[in-house]
């Protein structure tokens, strides 16, 4: 999933802040009605429908649901240059 925060102009480009985010391994406690802390495994959030629907949410692997993965904000800025670009056409 990725989203473009802002983007601010330098002299002969863009420079762009892009937030990538992903659901890694699951954290859901499956032992916590005795006291116990036992998770199951599940390294990657994988959903179980198109994005939309309800099982969008839903982890294919482990059935449990996205907010129990461990959430990571990949975030980096990029660079493209747009002094190559013509703005008239040939």
């Amino acid at each position: 999933m990725n989203l473009i925060e802002k983007q601010k102009k330098i002299s002969s480009g863009i420079l762009m802040k892009e937030r990538i985010i992903t659901y890694e391994d699951c954290r859901k406690n499956h032992a916590a009605s005795i006291g116990k802390y036992a998770v199951d495994g599940c390294c990657e959030f994988m959903p179980a429908g198109e994005e939309g629907s309800h099982g969008a949410l839903k982890c294919a692997a482990c059935n449990c649901h996205r907010n129990f993965h461990r959430k990571v904000v990949h975030q980096f800025l990029t660079y493209a240059d747009c002094s190559s670009i013509s703005s008239t056409p040939k």
